[in-house]
């Protein structure tokens, strides 16, 4: 179960203290890797430079509206300050509109920024219809990215076994499936994972892998 998880504390308040716990449970759970702000990814990097560890970061976090330059400097300055992976937030006002074209350039050139470090995108599902989900999952599996990503975790509610299985449906062989928001317990992960999901977006990494059921939101 521990190479599931990305160990995450996404908070707006989270402190320097938290940042270090946090990286000290990823080492002693053995965790794929911590999720953060931006502005702790150097001081993440520096503390599990002794181990496997990653380092993941969000970037166009967590509306998504930023702009492509915006979101293309965020990443290329996360990649400097250490980080190993990308966790990017769509447009979700693009996707309403139906502007596809923009959706795929937008990920391919962030895709394009990391080259053989992991992308994820974020589609954030408490947002859309099922054929938006269908569409957007569609829409990933042609742009280059590694994966993608249920939710941010601050929207109406995180990841759903639904939402999971019609990803499924229609992502591609080459894209893989973060499930996030909500998964506190080990009966949960389990579901996702046994539905074929390749990483567990949580807070609650600690409790999931000893069993026990968190009262932490994301």
């Amino acid at each position: 179960m521990n190479h599931y998880i990305d160990h995450t504390l996404l908070k707006a308040d989270a402190t320097h203290s938290q940042i270090e716990n946090l990286c000290k449970e990823a080492k002693l759970y053995n965790f794929t890797s911590v999720c953060i702000h931006p502005h702790y990814v150097q001081t993440a990097s520096q503390l599990l430079s002794d181990c496997p560890v990653k380092v993941c970061t969000v970037v166009g976090f967590p509306l998504g509206s930023n702009t492509t330059k915006t979101k293309v400097f965020e990443t290329q300055n996360a990649l400097k300050n250490g980080a190993d992976e990308i966790d990017m937030v769509i447009n979700v006002s693009w996707l309403k509109d139906k502007a596809y074209d923009q959706i795929q350039n937008e990920i391919t050139s962030l895709k394009s920024t990391v080259g053989k470090r992991v992308l994820k995108v974020i589609v954030e599902i408490s947002l859309l219809t099922k054929e938006e989900l269908a569409k957007i999952s569609q829409i990933v599996s042609k742009s280059g990215a590694d994966f993608i990503k249920t939710s941010t975790g601050f929207s109406a509610h995180g990841a759903t076994l639904e939402a999971v299985k019609m990803m499924k449906e229609n992502i591609s062989e080459n894209v893989q499936i973060k499930a996030s928001g909500g998964i506190r317990d080990y009966k949960t992960a389990k579901a996702y994972i046994d539905l074929g999901v390749a990483r567990l977006g949580t807070s609650s990494g600690v409790e999931i892998v000893e069993g026990r059921i968190s009262n932490k939101t994301y």
